[in-house]
């Protein structure tokens, strides 16, 4: 049971790390070069559609998979892993803290913002696009680490 919590703790976290990479390297860039009139209205889809079933699986498996790990007790694991499943945990912890006390609010101010006055996308966009990039790239590092330490757990 250990093993298999272990491996779905990794598979999930490198799901979710592989998900900010793409969005940090590749997304975000290419939404960068549209005008704001553009921007706005695609960032506020965005927010709509990946909060579905099989985004929040993955985004609470990050948590609830290398927890379980770390409390399942197993013969013969080490005390290295047991600290690198918890540096992992707390890494997505931390991932989590950054996602809901910075991007989700920015999000959500996004999406009020439509059709209210002064919706106007220049403004908008400025009040939201680099804050949600800087939280963005903290996010990622976090996530990317907590793989790279879930993953030594697994092979070691």
């Amino acid at each position: 049971m250990a093993t298999l919590l272990l491996a779905l703790a990794v598979g999930c976290t490198g799901l979710y790390a592989g998900f900010m990479v793409i969005f940090l390297t590749g997304i975000m860039p290419a939404l960068a070069r549209l005008t704001d009139a553009e921007f706005v209205p695609v960032m506020r889809r965005i927010n709509e559609w990946v909060p579905k079933p099989a985004f929040l699986l993955v985004f609470f498996g990050v948590v609830a998979f290398p927890l379980a790990a770390f409390l399942v007790p197993v013969d013969g694991r080490t005390d290295t892993q047991k600290w690198l499943v918890l540096a992992g945990l707390a890494g997505a912890v931390l991932n989590h803290l950054v996602t809901v006390a910075g991007n989700v609010p920015l999000n959500v101010a996004l999406a009020a913002s439509e059709g209210a006055p002064g919706d106007d996308p220049a403004s908008v966009r400025a009040a939201f696009e680099k804050r949600w990039n800087g939280f963005h790239r903290v996010r990622t590092v976090l996530i990317t680490v907590s793989f790279g330490l879930l993953t030594a757990a697994a092979v070691l």
